[in-house]
């Protein structure tokens, strides 16, 4: 057996030329353009990357997009004010501070400050409350299990995961418990799996679905699959490669990918499984928030 690639850039492309089209309909309809604010604090490289990627996807969306740069010894307070003044701001519909933040600075007093209808990175307590609680239809949901869940759906060709049993590897608050969460608001039967679970193996080996989100790499082993189970990869790991030359490395999932792509029957490379989606949904979260200050329905992925 050798299974479908889970293709996260066709569909994160998908999801993007939504968001564009949907865009230009409330703008065209109700004059709101949705808006879309990034705060970074240092000169962190990768995430200088991770920034800029985020502001141009956001205007070739056509959103109207803000980047405030702030100087690494900014105080907690001065950064507390910066996030006050944006969830004052009428026309920006998300707030993203991107992590980390150094350290004299409390990432979670920070997170708990975004007003919760702008926190399109799904972390404030409310947006988690709503989640947990099964209320997915007014929550923000983390855009990394989101994205794992339209691939998912997409791959097994429906909406409802009932009578599925599901096994998440990772308990991380990003990842692992949303994603539990969105499983079960799927109808799956959910087990949360970790360092400390007993039999690990054989327990991924009971799951229809397997999520892999640890951050070790290719931890998950052929014989931890179950024939034909769809197989969600969300580590990115970087390895050494000698293969390619001295001092060479390459990006690999929490899953031992090409023996488990002999088993599985659907599953997410890595890199271009989940990684893109997680982008195209920050798009879609910022959209939903701009359909919800316009009054109408946010269009769905």
């Amino acid at each position: 057996m050798s299974a479908q690639i889970i293709d996260g850039k066709a569909v994160a492309a998908e999801v993007v030329e939504t968001v564009t089209a949907e865009t230009a309909k409330l703008i065209k309809e109700t004059g709101v353009v949705p808006g879309i604010a990034v705060v970074i604090v240092g000169e962190d490289p990768a995430s200088q990357v991770y920034v800029r990627s985020k502001g141009k996807r956001a205007t070739e969306c056509g959103f109207h997009s803000v980047t405030h740069t702030m100087p690494e010894d900014t105080s907690e307070e001065d950064l507390l004010a910066m996030v006050q003044s944006l969830n004052d701001d009428p026309v920006i519909d998300g707030i993203l501070v991107q992590l980390p933040l150094p350290k004299h600075i409390d990432e979670g007093k920070v997170i708990q400050t975004i007003a919760p209808e702008k926190d399109v990175d799904g972390f404030h307590f409310i947006n988690v409350g709503k989640l947990g609680t099964g209320e997915t239809d007014t929550a923000f949901v983390p855009c990394t299990p989101a994205g794992s869940m339209v691939l998912l759906k997409k791959a097994l060709g429906t909406e409802d995961l009932s009578g599925l049993n599901a096994v998440v590897v990772g308990r991380s608050n990003i990842v692992g418990k949303p994603m539990a969460n969105l499983l079960l608001s799927a109808n799956a039967t959910v087990t949360i799996a970790h360092s400390r679970t007993k039999d690990l193996p054989q327990k991924c080996a009971e799951a229809d679905i397997l999520v892999a989100a640890v951050g070790r790499a290719e931890m998950v082993k052929a014989d931890w699959v179950k024939p034909g189970a769809a197989v969600i990869d969300v580590g990115i790991n970087r390895v050494d490669a000698p293969e390619k030359g001295e001092g060479k490395s390459k990006l690999v999932g929490d899953v031992a990918y090409d023996e488990s792509a002999e088993i599985a029957g659907s599953i997410t490379p890595v890199p271009g499984g989940v990684g893109p989606m997680t982008i195209a949904m920050l798009m879609a979260n910022t959209l939903t928030g701009a359909c919800r200050r316009a009054g109408v329905d946010a269009p769905t992925y």
